[in-house]
């Protein structure tokens, strides 16, 4: 087993905006997690994106950003007539909101074909995915996905989950605690945070949602809960890591980059405890950046402070 895959949708982001004047990147959750774990393992070690694209000149853009900062795109398919999504970034103060344009976006999709999703993930040491990878998804698409990553984990991958509760993305409330409940039953580390995981299942405390995903059989968890320490169980550990100090201008992207964070240090074999702190540092540092993807070089020298 080597190498890290995540599954989820690339989309543009407009951010930074001044006046009328708004710059264009690249970014989405499990992309911004995909992102951090590039620029924080060896480049030799094989980091892919695992989507869907469009056809168009934007999807071209997208392809060739991901090669030309060292993330492949594994069998990820080509869809004709579809494009990116798209969202624009609204900051008061470092605070953010979204909005998005994605009724038609490629990524949709990216489970349509059950042969190519398995190839793109045979053999990887680590898979990502996330609650919003599966919130984009028709029901059909999402069924592939678990039966995917399940496969995946009885040939020995490791399964990564955050749920990333985004209520728009689903039918009804019913349905994504279903749909999450079961994304959970196939993980093997879990990287929720506790606002998401407070609004779908009520949750009133972080350790009542690390006790929760513990009753789903997943035995590593780290309950993130913004400038809040974090909650790291595993095994007979419970401890909080308190997150790191931030200058932050924008928070876009923090719990993606500790995602990434953390996922960098347990691939180095760094404990789960000692790989929280590394994550509260990347994220420090990345809201100290306007977007979802700081610098990857920032991204390294906090990660080895």
């Amino acid at each position: 087993m080597s190498g890290f895959a995540a599954i989820g949708e690339c989309m543009i982001e407009l951010s930074g905006a001044n006046g009328d004047q708004w710059r264009m990147g690249f970014a989405g959750d499990t992309l911004n997690t995909t992102w951090y774990v590039r620029a924080l393992t060896d480049p030799d070690f094989a980091v892919d994106y695992v989507t869907a694209f469009g056809d168009d000149p934007f999807s071209v853009k997208q392809r060739t950003f991901l090669r030309d900062n060292g993330i492949n795109t594994a069998h990820s398919p080509t869809t004709v007539g579809a494009r990116p999504g798209l969202y624009a970034i609204t900051l008061t103060g470092a605070e953010r909101s979204f909005t998005y344009w994605r009724n038609d976006a490629a990524a949709r999709h990216l489970a349509d074909d059950p042969e190519a999703l398995a190839k793109s993930l045979d053999g990887r040491q680590i898979i990502y995915f996330s609650g919003i990878t599966m919130g984009i998804l028709s029901p059909r698409s999402r069924q592939n996905v678990l039966n995917a990553v399940s496969n995946a984990r009885r040939q020995g991958s490791r399964i990564v989950f955050d749920a990333n509760y985004r209520p728009r993305l689903w039918e009804n409330t019913e349905t994504a605690k279903q749909v999450l409940s079961n994304a959970f039953h196939v993980t093997d580390i879990a990287l929720p945070t506790f606002p998401d995981e407070n609004a779908l299942f009520g949750d009133a405390t972080p350790a009542d949602t690390a006790n929760r995903i513990a009753s789903y059989g997943v035995r590593e968890i780290v309950v993130k809960d913004g400038t809040d320490p974090a909650l790291v169980v595993t095994g007979d550990t419970r401890k909080e890591v308190p997150a790191s100090r931030a200058k932050a201008v924008d928070t876009t992207g923090a719990g993606d980059s500790f995602n990434g964070g953390y996922i960098a240090a347990r691939l180095a074999n760094l404990d789960p405890v000692t790989a929280a702190v590394h994550a509260h540092k990347v994220a420090a540092r990345v809201v100290e950046f306007h977007g979802a993807l700081a610098p990857m070089d920032a991204a390294r020298k906090a990660f080895k402070a």
